[in-house]
């Protein structure tokens, strides 16, 4: 396929008795944003170091912008690729240009490329700050952004983010959002996991994982659509009396009941007719129609698997 910038092809990787990934098969194009979602222990980090080269895959076929995956030359694989992990791309107790130096050395990226590569992705980002500021001194979105400019520095056609805004400010999230679009635009392909399904939309098309396998895999528009064909209502309890009510009927009227915040998602059941449900439960609650969420696909297709 040649506009697809990662294939995978009946993918095992297995670890004693346990497979952390069961004959996952997809494609990635160039320039998408492809979303990686999954509980944890679902396998997509395992997916995601086979895809960079960091571990031997039991069985199946992968490529990398062309390169297969052999084992004993997965250097060739990691030069093509970027990766940024929640827990580990920066040295804490460095500064800011310490810890480029030090990616740009392990790169082996010249100097004069690293300079000109640097001041780029500088601008890439809006820094205009001092660079001798340590790292553990930045704030939680700032540090995610020079954490990218880390992964990128020697220009990857691929770029794994690996809960790439855990722990970040909103507004912070946004902004890192709106760099990882523009990367995208370059080329880029961004292969991205996330557990905030209101950044999950922002993807081009999402595949969820449970249990090591590939579940469903579409945009998220598609997503939503296909996995709920009844109408799903927003109940917000009048009043703390009303919500224990409404939560102690919900087995009675309604086949998905889910909290969200100070509502609840609700679907009536096969043998309940709407209109009866809505008499029953109307003094205690407002009701709503809507429009099902990345958030309802996730609890309905991943979330109720691992519970069962």
């Amino acid at each position: 396929m040649p506009n697809c910038a990662v294939t995978v092809r009946n993918l095992f990787v297995q670890f004693g008795s346990f497979y952390a990934v069961k004959d996952v098969s997809f494609s990635v194009r160039r320039g998408e944003i492809f979303g990686f979602l999954g509980a944890n222990g679902a396998g997509k980090t395992t997916t995601i170091r086979v895809l960079c080269g960091l571990i031997v895959p039991t069985s199946g076929d992968v490529t990398i912008d062309s390169e297969h995956f052999i084992k004993g030359k997965e250097s060739y694989i990691k030069q093509k690729v970027g990766y940024m992990s929640q827990k580990f791309t920066l040295y804490d107790d460095l500064s800011i240009e310490e810890n480029l130096d030090f990616t740009a050395a392990i790169r082996q990226i010249p100097a004069h490329i690293y300079s000109l590569r640097k001041k780029e992705l500088f601008e890439f980002i809006g820094f205009d700050k001092r660079q001798d500021v340590i790292v553990a001194d930045l704030p939680g979105g700032q540090k995610q952004e020079i954490a990218l400019i880390a992964s990128i520095l020697h220009d990857p056609k691929i770029v794994f983010l690996d809960e790439p805004t855990a722990g970040v400010a909103p507004a912070s999230r946004m902004k890192f959002w709106n760099l990882v679009k523009k990367l995208s635009q370059t080329g880029k392909t961004i292969f991205v996991t996330t557990h905030y399904m209101d950044e999950a939309e922002n993807c081009n098309r999402i595949a969820l994982m449970r249990h090591g396998e590939l579940i469903a895999l579409d945009t998220p528009e598609n997503l939503k659509r296909n996995t709920y064909q009844k109408q799903i209502y927003l109940l917000t309890p009048k009043d703390k009396n009303c919500q224990k009510l409404l939560v102690n009927q919900s087995q009675e009227y309604f086949s998905m009941f889910e909290p969200y915040g100070q509502h609840f998602h609700a679907i009536v059941r096969d043998d309940i007719d709407d209109e009866e449900m809505i008499s029953e439960v109307a003094d205690i609650c407002h009701i709503k129609e809507i429009e099902p969420s990345l958030e309802d696909v996730f609890v309905k297709l991943v979330e109720e698997g691992v519970t069962k």
